[in-house]
């Protein structure tokens, strides 16, 4: 199936975590595969920042980490990527200046209902993420910890960290910094601030071993300043910069334990998550780093840390143009779906 033949699930008068009401709300998602009779083969792969399905499904197929033969996948499209409810599809009282905070709560809740509604599915084989995607299946494990079997959590982390949250202000600042943002929305299409958002991008999702090795020469890329431009403005600039926002608000607000179940006690949230879990941070990954998911992990009662190999930083755990570590990955996937 294309996954441009994407379905919507709408939810009617969707109740934010944060207290606003969305009179009509949109979950965009894809599913590939077949559901078997008994529906345990089910696997759910949230979205990650700025990706809406069509750009992650490359993961999907024979012999690729989620193989489609054996496993029914659904990609939920997270909050504000452009697909599902964004500050670009919304309707009034709401808009690009009005836009609510989702966190993944709201997410969650949604692909909950999602799973319920329309596949009549309870408990999941697997929730797979990187990135964004991560930090929802660690909420997942959180706040349904009877509902998932296992996950695989790639460069997240259950709660944004302080370190990571100055990243994400200094990317919010480059944006807002273009002449086009009034204080709430942009005039136009903020070209400048795009561009800036990409280069800090690029300084922080690849590590400095690999600007070293000068890696982006082995992948298609004739000097540092083509892989700047090609690689990295480019991918911010044909997206909506309101939508690239509202998800940075969403993963700042990232938090397993920030709920009235666990009021904010983050020990208690990872000792929930009962699920058989590998947790897979980048060795040289910037913001999501070793250390932290190292330190998340031992709190973890079934959980493994086997960190990826790599230069590659953050984009180790979408290996789109690296073999070595989709290769890593995939073993890890494989034994955690022969497990248990």
């Amino acid at each position: 199936m294309s996954g441009r033949d994407h379905r919507v699930f709408e939810l009617s008068n969707f109740t934010l975590q944060k207290g606003i009401t969305l009179p009509k709300a949109e979950l965009v998602y894809q599913t590939y595969g077949e559901l078997n009779a008994d529906k345990s083969n089910a696997v759910l792969y949230p979205t990650s920042y700025g990706a809406q399905h069509m750009g992650i499904e490359w993961l999907i197929g024979q012999g690729r980490v989620l193989d489609p033969e054996r496993w029914f996948v659904i990609v939920p499209n997270m909050f504000a990527n452009g697909l599902s409810t964004s500050p670009s599809n919304i309707a009034h009282p709401f808009g690009p200046d009005r836009f609510p905070l989702i966190t993944h709560w709201d997410n969650v809740e949604a692909q909950r209902r999602l799973l319920e509604e329309v596949f009549g599915i309870e408990r999941l084989a697997l929730v797979y993420g990187w990135s964004m995607g991560a930090q929802q299946a660690l909420h997942w494990g959180a706040i349904h910890p009877e509902r998932v079997a296992r996950i695989a959590a790639l460069c997240g982390s259950a709660r944004t960290s302080v370190h990571n949250q100055v990243f994400l202000q200094a990317v919010r600042l480059a944006l807002t910094g273009d002449p086009h943002w009034t204080g709430d929305h942009f005039t136009a299409h903020p070209v400048r601030g795009l561009r800036a958002m990409g280069r800090i991008y690029a300084g922080w999702a690849m590590s400095q071993a690999f600007y070293r090795a000068r890696e982006y020469e082995a992948v298609g890329f004739t000097s540092l300043e083509d892989f700047l431009v090609r690689g990295w403005e480019a991918n911010f600039l044909h997206r909506d910069p309101h939508n690239l926002l509202a998800s940075l608000d969403t993963w700042s607000a990232s938090d397993i334990s920030d709920n009235a179940i666990y009021d904010g006690d983050l020990a208690k949230a990872l000792g929930a998550i009962t699920a058989r879990a590998i947790v897979m941070p980048s060795t040289t990954d910037l913001y999501f780093t070793e250390e932290d998911g190292r330190i998340e992990t031992a709190q973890m009662p079934n959980a493994e840390f086997r960190p990826i190999p790599s230069i590659w930083g953050h984009r180790a755990g979408n290996p789109t143009m690296n073999p070595a570590d989709e290769a890593f990955i995939a073993r890890a996937v494989q034994d955690l779906l022969r497990a248990g």
